[in-house]
């Protein structure tokens, strides 16, 4: 009986982990705005040649993320970067990241 118990409480927990951390790709389309990383990332995250600013759009999520948070906790430098990230939650970074994963890449 308690081993049934166990089993139930930690999918539970599991499956409640799993739909609280749904990004939303809305959310970082408009915070992307409100930001002005078109700016430097170009329009739909596809920049200039010889900017030397890289293509967000159609990176994978989890990259996004990583890179974020490492301009965000300094462990990547780039002063620019690390100015436009500093004041991102977890969530605004996750919602960015499916946003820009959500687009097409640059062919």
């Amino acid at each position: 009986m308690k081993k049934t118990l166990y089993i139930i409480a930690v999918s539970l927990c599991l499956g409640h982990l799993g739909s609280a951390g749904a990004a939303d790709a809305g959310a970082g389309k408009a915070l992307s705005q409100g930001k002005g990383c078109s700016g430097c990332h170009g329009a739909n995250a596809i920049s200039a040649e010889g900017t030397g600013y890289p293509n967000l759009a159609g990176q994978k999520a989890p990259y996004l993320e990583k890179a974020l948070k490492a301009y965000r906790d300094k462990s990547r430098q780039a002063p620019l970067m690390n100015g436009m990230a500093a004041g991102l939650s977890d969530e605004d970074i996750a919602n960015l990241a499916a946003y820009y994963a959500s687009l097409k890449p640059c062919p």
